[in-house]
């Protein structure tokens, strides 16, 4: 059985996530907020919460994707990222499982990319834990 992450104390509104978010400078916030939007917009059964940092999107308690905030880029992430289909070759990283598309203000972004993305990563958690 493949391994899913779970966290605790997702909800569907998380009051800390709109405090991180209300706290970032200007600019990296107006880039991340659009795109966490999204992974709220995935489905009613999403529910949020910060973990390592990052504002987080899950299925109940399996996160799926996440916002983070650096000092000059944002990174939206995907949990289960090395499975996804990528024909824009949009996903950084290495790892077994994670990868991320980095955003940085004033590049050009395949925005319908990162929607299939994130609607991929979605339809993949909802798969995983149905079979899992």
């Amino acid at each position: 059985m493949e391994h899913i992450l779970r966290c605790d104390g997702a909800v569907k509104r998380s009051p800390a996530v709109e405090r991180w978010l209300a706290e970032q400078s200007p600019q990296l916030g107006a880039l991340a907020r659009p795109w966490f939007a999204k992974f709220r917009a995935c489905g009613a059964d999403v529910r949020e919460l910060m973990h390592d940092g990052l504002a987080n999107a899950c299925i109940g308690d399996a996160p799926f994707g996440y916002v983070g905030i650096f000092k000059a880029h944002v990174n939206i992430g995907f949990f289960q990222g090395a499975a996804l289909k990528d024909p824009a070759k949009l996903l950084e990283g290495t790892g077994k499982r994670m990868r991320h598309v980095k955003l940085k203000p004033g590049h050009a972004l395949d925005v319908a990319a990162l929607d299939g993305l994130i609607a991929a990563a979605y339809a993949d958690m909802k798969k995983r834990l149905k079979t899992g």
